[in-house]
């Protein structure tokens, strides 16, 4: 059996230009709803009258990041599949080995997420193999940065700041965080910042489960592995 933690979509900031936010909200929601949307609803959510969500869907269209179906349902493209496939391309290829023997070692899911502005998102996860029942969630999960391990932990690779909580303070002087239901109930997360020189986004291991035992005596295995993955980058 497997359960995916409920995400949490924080607002839009720094819009810009009211066009291209309209667009990429579309493209979210769209990338965000296995069944497909229909132009009415996407003109509801988006707040616009339908001949604009036209437009903005006609562009989306010709560039392949959504098709539209025999049955007028907008779904996610091909084009979705190849941006995803370059973003962090070099880190992701160095860390998905060491990610899936640490999954099945600790019979536990493993991601590695990073900072974007202010959330955490998941840019590779790695379910175990050796175990029947784990926790799971999406690639492109994200989750706010003031909440669980992983938040707490790329937050603690950022400058110091006056307004840095006592779990961002913890994690900075541990080298790790350790958080209990912030983001899934019920669930413990560990999570450890990767020691990457010049990394332009902040980036760590993160490993959630319902077993407290697994994350209070994983430390050390998932900070050697944090350091495999670092030294595969850099080499």
């Amino acid at each position: 059996m497997i359960k995916e933690p409920g995400g949490e979509r924080t607002p839009i900031r720094n819009s810009g230009s009211q066009t291209l936010a309209r667009g990429l909200t579309a493209l979210q929601m769209i990338t965000d709803a296995p069944e497909g949307l229909s132009v009415q609803e996407i003109s509801e959510r988006l707040g616009a009258h339908r001949t604009i969500a036209y437009r903005l869907l006609g562009t989306l269209v010709d560039f392949h990041l959504i098709t539209r179906g025999a049955d007028g349902r907008y779904r996610a493209g091909a084009g979705t599949v190849a941006l995803a496939r370059n973003y962090q391309t070099v880190l992701r290829d160095a860390a998905l080995p060491v990610l899936r023997r640490l999954a099945d070692e600790l019979g536990s899911t493993v991601a590695l997420l990073v900072a974007e502005l202010d959330e955490a998102v998941a840019i590779a996860v790695v379910t175990p193999q050796s175990v029947d029942y784990h926790l799971a969630f999406r690639e492109g999960s994200r989750h706010p940065l003031h909440r669980g391990a992983a938040g707490h932990a790329l937050s603690s690779l950022r400058a110091p700041s006056p307004t840095d909580t006592e779990a961002v303070v913890r994690a900075r002087r541990d080298g790790y965080a350790i958080t209990h239901g912030e983001v899934e109930p019920g669930a413990y997360g560990l999570s450890v910042p990767l020691p990457l020189a010049g990394q332009a986004s902040p980036t760590c291991i993160n490993v959630i489960t319902y077993r407290e035992g697994i994350v209070r005596e994983s430390v050390e295995r998932v900070r050697k592995a944090a350091e495999e993955i670092a030294r595969a980058v850099q080499n």
